[in-house]
């Protein structure tokens, strides 16, 4: 059972703290993406539980055994590079054989695991190929098919997909996760595209400047968001904040800075009269109002046939997107008034940027 277990993980270069004392659980067979903006310490953290990097303090455990001091080849562990890093002067079956090789593994069975992989993931037709005749999607399967061909315990990515075109990422996101439906392995996953995240994830950590801002499944991560940083993270497009003083003494109306009020949800938040909070509502549940509380001056307009989104800004120069489903006659300098659903909206104490939101 190839779980893994951070307590308390530190790394730091001299006086830079880069990893702040991580704490996580990741369960056999999930698979777990680690996201964030760049410089957030996902890749860092990735390469700690590899092997590939000392921990400062901290310990990791693979399947109860502690490995905080073991040598990454004896991890039993497999890495896929954003880079590929095959080895040029090899053949595709050459760079699928090699790792086996190192290790003194039956010609036989040598051959019988890599035709079984490449064949898996339709490679068997390139085997006598080398990677400069590949196409970078191909190369990419070399690449994971050079990691499943070991049966690691667990399976780390350090963004894949990077280096491809759009329409060929999403095709190998689909075929990353058919693939961990098939093996069944704990894999670990580290992008800065949320929507890979979503789409693929068991579980999502969610990093920040070296700490984990919120673990949990992707719904759950985008439906109860336990700070402004993830709010503004997970979605796409990003959730809608305006800014204002919860004014009336049953909690039901917020005074933006704007001058503006609308209504707030009385139950299920812990605001009081008074209070500064942050009001937020993602794309899809603003809507045109003839008689919405807020009004935007709507600076650009993208019309995608089935959805059209509009671009704008409150008279304080908030910024706020609107998800229109279906077509828009709504143009480039045109006020219009929003609504939404009460219901909707996450509410968050604007000092410290952490949720409202009462416990279940």
């Amino acid at each position: 059972m190839a779980s893994i277990e951070l307590k308390s993980l530190r790394k730091a270069y001299g006086a830079a703290e880069v990893i702040k004392g991580v704490d996580l659980s990741i369960d056999h067979g999930e698979f777990c993406v680690f996201v964030g903006p760049s410089g957030c310490g996902k890749s860092t953290l990735l390469r700690m539980i590899s092997g590939l990097e000392e921990v400062t303090s901290g310990d990791i455990e693979i399947a109860g055994d502690l490995v905080t001091k073991i040598p990454a080849a004896d991890r039993g562990l497999a890495m896929v590079f954003q880079s590929y890093a095959l080895y040029p002067h090899m053949t595709v079956r050459q760079n699928l054989s090699f790792g086996l090789e190192n290790i003194n593994t039956p010609r036989a069975e040598i051959t019988t695991k890599v035709q079984e992989v490449a064949t898996m993931l339709q490679i068997d037709q390139l085997l006598d190929r080398r990677p400069k005749d590949l196409s970078g999607g191909q190369r990419q399967r070399v690449a994971i098919g050079r990691a499943v061909v070991r049966e690691p315990r667990v399976f780390l990515f350090d963004e894949p997909l990077s280096n491809l075109d759009a329409e060929l990422r999403v095709d190998m996101r689909g075929e990353i996760s058919a693939l961990h439906k098939r093996l069944g392995n704990t894999m670990i996953y580290v992008t800065h595209d949320q929507v890979e995240a979503m789409t693929m994830a068991d579980k999502i950590a969610v990093l920040r400047l070296g700490e984990l801002e919120q673990f949990g499944r992707p719904l759950d991560l985008f439906n109860d968001p336990q700070n402004l940083f993830v709010a503004g993270f997970i979605g796409s497009p990003k959730m809608n904040f305006m800014a204002g003083t919860v004014h009336s003494a049953d909690r039901s109306l917020l005074t933006l800075d704007t001058g503006e009020e609308v209504s707030l949800p009385v139950t299920g938040f812990a605001h009081r009269e008074g209070e500064k909070v942050t009001l937020g509502v993602r794309p899809n549940d603003l809507r045109p109002e003839d008689h919405g509380a807020i009004h935007i001056e709507v600076r650009a307009v993208e019309q995608l046939g089935a959805d059209s989104y509009l671009y704008g800004a409150l008279k304080d120069g908030t910024r706020l997107t609107v998800h229109n489903p279906g077509q828009t006659h709504v143009t480039a300098g045109d006020n219009v008034a929003l609504g939404f659903d009460p219901s909707a909206v996450h509410l968050f104490d604007t000092e410290s940027g952490l949720t409202l939101r009462e416990a279940a």
